[in-house]
């Protein structure tokens, strides 16, 4: 399976990082092929909600920038993993700027490999999820029709815990 991974923390080796990598190790040892994406250091401006994706431009975005890459990423991609550490109960600023701009991309139909995703999430306290799940629901699930494959979270002493890691290892590793 060719898996997306968007990795929205800012932080180069944060707890969020190291999440998405022990997920990424047990995928590729499973035979996926996985790309992961640090959105943090691309640069990608939020959507204009022009329509110009839903006009002129036959669901491509007027906007040129590095927002691109991760198109042409989704075309091939068969499951997207979101991962985010989380700011005010709600998915980091520059991932919300991606997700944003799958308004585009979805349009008219959702990528027609895309079928699954999956949502790793970092926080530092247990009750600061409920902005993330709503995206992750309505934007995934709803929206683009996708299968839930889970919703993995770490919050305090969690993150960056042998276990938690060994969990999303687990997971990678289980993925048919």
């Amino acid at each position: 399976m060719n898996i997306l991974v968007l990795n929205g923390s800012p932080r180069k080796n944060g707890n969020t990082k190291q999440m998405s990598e022990a997920f990424r190790k047990g995928a590729e040892s499973a035979g996926h092929i996985v790309n992961v994406i640090d959105v943090c250091k691309k640069n990608i401006g939020g959507c204009l909600a022009c329509e110009y994706c839903h006009t002129k431009g036959r669901g491509e975005c007027i906007q040129k920038d590095d927002m691109q890459q991760v198109y042409d990423f989704m075309k091939d991609a068969e499951m997207l993993v979101v991962a985010s550490p989380i700011y005010y109960h709600g998915i980091s600023g520059q991932l919300k700027c991606v997700i944003d701009r799958f308004y585009s991309a979805a349009y008219p139909t959702k990528p027609k490999r895309l079928k699954k995703v999956a949502m790793i999430l970092s926080s530092g306290d247990a009750n600061m999820y409920d902005g993330a799940l709503f995206s992750f629901k309505g934007d995934f699930l709803d929206f683009l029709g996708l299968e839930n494959m889970g919703v993995f979270t770490a919050h305090g002493g969690e993150n960056g815990s042998y276990k938690k890691l060994q969990e999303l290892e687990k997971f990678g590793q289980s993925l048919k």
